[in-house]
């Protein structure tokens, strides 16, 4: 098997044939996807480093690799042995991609990077970064690994299946007028659609091409009169034939996306989100027919506010998850008492609880089971190699999620297994302040995550702590586990919050070599009052599961925050309780007793 530093002598090789001083290489795919197919983890087999996020650049003389905190720890692993010198993002020092270039490179140097896996607004803010290191240049149309990655996996040509009307809520026929009126308020007579989760949603219909992700390969053009699906016709069962053709909706292969923007679109203008649509598409678009327009896509934000049908689907997906995470946590603690749990053992008891629940379709995304130190590593995975023993002592994380068909779910609980150190109980109970403090948010609507972020993070600002993730993501409708546009955390996301939204709400915090602790609930955005001053929003949490009170200092809560903990655990064992054995709802009953009386 080949080892990362003889890739990099094959890259190097081809890099000088073709005059390149330099390649990187983005962690997405061509439709500016988070997490990708594996024909498009080009960044992961050059490197070796397998996180969602992080970008590989390459010179004659160098490799780095930057990525942010969620996964520093990870990197530095998996870079070990390598020529690849992690940069840690955010953090004081460290160079920008460009200016390590600057470094690195002759002024005036060539760099290449794949047009078709790199978004247009990221390749323009490259190329005026570059041209200010010394009017160094930027290749577009070069794919190095179509020479050197002997056997990449092919783009993948899983059957697409029909979401159903009582999961999905609305008409696709419905949801494409709404489309239509949306860009003619922006003055656009048509849009091309690139994100894979846009294109699902839109057309109420699912795949599996994507790892966690129910997603299908695919590009969708949609015309005043017309919506073109570029997609692999084999990909397609006779009943989704037929759906699509009474829309309807026309049929295109996918690798002839490119020619149909320079040909066959003929309508006056396009729309293009500069931020999903690849560089190369965007200029088969300049060369057509039609005046391209960049701005921002209308669909994220239609998906983002679920309807009635989709929020009930949530509503019904917590609960067949509350009760495998009730059937879990009550394994749990004996099972570690008796030995021989590991974090991978753990991780597959979870997985077989949920897949025993009706609708079930798979993870959201693989599972973080994380014991005392690599509870630290954010976005930890445990592997054979680096598996280990769980004690009856200490703290586990454990962050997971799983696909139903009618909605999709992310929780996130710290567990102590048996005595704990006071700084693991003082940082727990921090933590917990900080998510219920922003669970018990009242906002305008139209406020932004950025301006509620600070709510989560003050108990631990204040104790001199912070967290460099965010605080919370949308989460999609059996769609992508992370969804946008809007987001809580501390760089300026302006998507305003709107009643129907569903958000996490995820603080942490890490101590590298030692433990870490993040609690995450699912959020639903609901209209709580109107006054004089308008909408106000508040957030309910969807997701039912006990928080463990054996870590808390119950000191150092306030009596609001004891009175939240305590309606929350009301809240869970009344909807859970129902659908428990008679044992369960014992064990139920005394995870969720008021804390006062854990005190």
């Amino acid at each position: 098997m080949e080892t990362v530093n003889q890739r990099l002598a094959a890259l190097r090789e081809v890099m000088r044939r073709e005059r390149l001083a330099a390649f990187i290489f983005p962690s997405t795919d061509a439709h500016n996807s988070e997490y990708v197919a594996d024909h498009w983890k080009g960044r992961e087999w050059i490197s070796g480093f397998d996180g969602s996020a992080g970008t590989a650049v390459v010179t004659q003389n160098g490799a780095a690799l930057w990525t942010d905190s969620r996964y520093f720890l990870a990197a530095e692993a998996q870079l070990a042995g390598s020529e690849y010198r992690l940069m840690k993002l955010k953090v004081a020092g460290t160079p920008t991609i460009a200016e390590w270039l600057g470094q690195q490179c002759k002024a005036g140097s060539e760099i290449g990077i794949d047009g078709t896996v790199s978004s247009y607004a990221e390749t323009q803010a490259l190329i005026a970064e570059l041209r200010r290191q010394g009017g160094m240049t930027l290749r577009l149309n070069f794919d190095p690994l179509a020479c050197i990655w002997n056997g990449r996996p092919p783009i993948p040509q899983g059957k697409i299946e029909l979401q159903p009307l009582e999961y999905a809520g609305e008409t696709s026929a419905s949801k494409l007028c709404r489309l239509r009126e949306a860009l003619r308020q922006k003055h656009c007579d048509g849009m091309l659609m690139s994100a894979l989760d846009d294109i699902a949603w839109t057309l109420n219909l699912r795949g599996t091409d994507v790892h966690c992700n129910p997603v299908f390969v695919s590009y969708l053009v949609i015309e005043p009169e017309k919506a073109v699906l570029f997609i692999e016709e084999s990909k397609l069962t006779p009943a989704v034939s037929a759906y699509l053709e009474s829309i309807p909706v026309a049929l295109r292969p996918y690798e002839k996306m490119g020619n149909y923007l320079r040909k066959e679109y003929f309508a006056y203008n396009i729309l293009l989100d500069p931020k999903e649509t690849n560089s190369c598409l965007v200029a088969y678009a300049r060369e057509g027919n039609a005046s391209v327009v960049m701005a921002e896509s209308p669909v994220p934000m239609m998906k983002a506010v679920k309807n009635e049908s989709e929020i009930q689907g949530f509503r019904n997906a917590m609960l067949r998850d509350g009760v495998a995470m009730v059937r879990f946590l009550k394994w749990l603690i004996p099972a570690v008492k008796e030995g021989n749990e590991t974090e991978i053992s753990l991780e597959k008891k979870l997985t077989s609880l949920r897949k025993a629940q009706p609708l079930y379709r798979s993870l959201s995304f693989d599972t973080i089971v994380g014991y005392e130190h690599h509870g630290a590593i954010v976005h930890y995975e445990a592997t054979p190699e680096t598996d280990i023993p769980i004690e009856p002592r200490g703290l586990v994380l454990i962050d997971s999620g799983a696909q139903y068909q009618d909605g999709t779910t992310d929780i996130t609980r710290t567990i102590a297994l048996g005595p704990l150190t006071e700084e693991q109980k003082r940082v727990y109970t921090l933590v917990l302040k900080g998510h219920i403090q922003l669970e018990l948010a009242r906002f305008p609507e139209g406020v932004c995550g950025t301006q509620l972020d600070a709510l989560a993070r003050e108990p631990l600002w204040r104790e001199g702590f912070n967290y460099l993730h965010g605080t919370g993501h949308g989460v999609g409708s059996y769609l992508n586990v992370h969804e946008g546009p809007h987001q809580i955390r501390m760089e300026y996301k302006p998507a305003p919050l709107h009643a129907g939204m569903t958000v996490t709400d995820e603080p942490g915090l890490y101590l590298a070599g030692r433990f870490g602790v993040r609690i995450e609930n699912t959020l639903l955005i609901l209209k709580d009052r109107e006054t004089e001053f308008g909408t106000f929003l508040k957030m309910e949490p969807l997701t039912l599961c006990p928080i463990d009170t054996a870590p808390i200092v119950v000191s150092m809560l306030t009596a609001e925050e004891i009175r939240w903990l305590d309606t929350y655990h009301r809240h869970v064992c009344t909807m859970l309780s129902p659908h428990l054995e008679a044992d369960e709802r014992e064990w139920l009953q005394e995870a969720t007793k008021p804390i006062g009386e854990n005190g």
